[in-house]
């Protein structure tokens, strides 16, 4: 992963955990429950853009690599590695 990719997942992680820190004081003090869906839902998009942010890091590091190289079993393994990562499967 890339420095300045590194720098802002660490940001945006920072931010998603007081998301979830907010989320489970707001359960812990009875507060209405479409305000915590509410605050869930942005923790959910920010995660969601992170793994956009992470991606597009791989694409352009870790798969841009194999890609460029001769092994196309290398190739073939990111190829599939990241179809499967995008349809959420491990």
């Amino acid at each position: 992963m890339r420095r300045t990719t590194r720098d802002n997942v660490d940001r945006r992680l920072a931010r998603v955990e007081g998301q979830v820190r907010a989320v489970r004081r707001m359960v812990g003090e009875d507060r209405y429950c479409v305000d915590i869906a509410r605050q869930v839902q942005a923790a959910r998009a920010a995660l969601s853009s992170l793994e956009s942010i992470i991606l597009d890091d791989h694409v352009a590091t870790c798969v841009q690599h194999a890609l460029e190289g001769d092994s196309l079993e290398e190739r073939e393994a990111k190829i599939e590695e990241l179809i499967s990562v995008m349809r959420g499967k491990k």
